[in-house]
């Protein structure tokens, strides 16, 4: 079989992590299979869709690295197609015209609600040449008895009873497409071997099949995944963090590191925990989702991201920071990059990078804040002033600074805690700072020197 799988998003809001999750595992399964991963946008509802939101989708799958691979299927400009599908139902008997006015439908929704009997609209069996001259829908004629099965690629085998079917509306009053009719033709003239969504879909399923089987069509193979919850097991919302993908760009996440959190959301592989788009691809199986909803932990994805962070090269994390800094010259760029592998050993993202940068992004001395300010004491000037004194003309290499600086120490019966702080302000203008030491081999002896000396005057 020629694997072919979808994404199929409504464009009337952000693409968000439930979304991007359905994307990652429909790309991946064919990826895996060396198939054909298709996007498909459903924009029937054309007062909720927006151009804004259709732009938002692609920007976030492009971002992900999950474009479609081809040209993305716009559903509304199917709806003559799904119309002709409609119309061969009722050919075939499988779907009838249902002439039932607003009042006389309102009165069967009733009598069914009361009754619990699926709806059956008595145009069902009545004959069309005799129907009134108004507006009509399309409805599939549903099996009253008997039972449906799906033998589920994720849930396993799921049953029931046909006699809860309601004849659906499949074309509206208007001649539209109802989402019932048009994924069901959307996904057999896309060629779709295995529709891979979210298991708030599995009921609509039972529906679909029947305009599979009443236009005698291959049913595709089913995986319904179970949707993602919040840390505290209620429905996934905004308090959880359910936010677009592009708000998780925003906030310093990087795309890798996302692959690899939504990857792991309701799928593993053993215990291993990150994993190469490689890997991914190799080790994907539907076999491996859970059945049970998966929970977004947002300081989990933090951690993730950490891990990622960690693996940029210098330069890469330096593009990724430019947008939010102004470096003054091509000294203060070389001054970051240097000293962005020190930064990032403790950073979630790289914008927990940025309030570190003052000191390094602009040339001359920094400003000194007002707590950093309060340990450059008297006496604290005093040292740090010989200190600097002892430093000059030497060398300028990590372990030599530690060597001098230690040997310092101990001619001045000192102790790094009576230096560290200061020297730190001094240098950096901040109380908090990676290894001071290692920020002056960075800085080199001038820039160092002269820091100390403008400080402590």
């Amino acid at each position: 079989m020629n694997v072919v799988t979808r994404f199929a998003p409504s464009p009337t809001g952000y693409l968000h992590i439930g979304g991007a999750r359905t994307a990652l595992f429909n790309w991946l399964f064919a990826r895996h299979h060396g198939g054909t991963y298709l996007l498909r946008i459903e924009d029937t509802d054309k007062a909720r869709s927006t151009d804004a939101a259709v732009a938002a989708i692609h920007e976030g799958l492009n971002w992900l690295g999950l474009a479609g691979d081809k040209p993305a299927f716009s559903q509304s400009a199917q709806s003559q197609r799904h119309a002709e599908v409609a119309a061969e139902l009722v050919k075939k008997g499988a779907a009838y015209r249902c002439f039932l006015d607003e009042a006389e439908l309102e009165a069967l929704r009733a009598e069914c609600q009361s009754t619990g009997a699926p709806l059956r609209s008595p145009w069902r069996d009545l004959d069309p040449t005799d129907a009134p001259d108004r507006p009509f829908t399309v409805r599939m004629k549903m099996p009253s008895d008997g039972k449906t099965t799906i033998e589920d690629a994720v849930q396993g085998t799921v049953t029931i009873q046909n006699k809860v079917l309601d004849d659906m509306v499949i074309l509206r009053g208007d001649g539209s497409p109802t989402y019932m009719l048009a994924v069901v033709v959307d996904d057999h003239d896309m060629g779709i071997t295995h529709v891979i969504r979210g298991d708030d879909h599995l009921n609509n399923a039972f529906r679909q099949l029947m305009v599979y089987w009443g236009m005698g069509w291959q049913t595709p193979v089913f995986a319904h995944i179970p949707l993602i919850h919040g840390s505290d097991g209620a429905k996934l919302s905004k308090r959880h963090g359910a936010l677009g993908v592009d708000a998780y760009r925003e906030m310093g996440f990087l795309p890798d590191a996302m692959f690899n959190y939504l990857l792991r959301l309701g799928w593993s592989h053993g215990d291993t925990e990150f994993f190469s788009r490689k890997q991914a691809i190799d080790w994907f199986s539907l076999d491996n989702v859970g059945k049970s909803p998966a929970r977004f932990d947002l300081e989990k994805l933090r951690g993730i991201n950490a891990h990622y962070l960690q693996q940029l090269d210098p330069t890469a994390l330096y593009d990724l920071i430019l947008p939010h800094i102004a470096p003054t010259s091509a000294s203060a760029k070389d001054r970051v990059i240097a000293l962005l592998p020190l930064l990032k050993e403790r950073a979630k993202t790289h914008l927990d990078i940025l309030p570190q940068l003052g000191y390094a992004v602009h040339d001359g001395i920094p400003p000194i804040s007002e707590d950093a300010t309060a340990l450059l004491t008297d006496a604290a000037k005093s040292n740090l002033l010989k200190l600097a004194d002892t430093l000059a003309g030497k060398s300028w290499q990590k372990d030599d600074l530690n060597s001098h600086i230690q040997s310092f120490l101990d001619n001045n019966a000192l102790k790094m805690r009576d230096i560290g702080l200061p020297l730190r302000a001094a240098i950096t203008g901040t109380k908090q700072s990676p290894s001071i030491v290692d920020i002056m081999a960075v800085l080199g002896e001038s820039e160092t020197l002269a820091r100390l000396r403008v400080a402590c005057k």
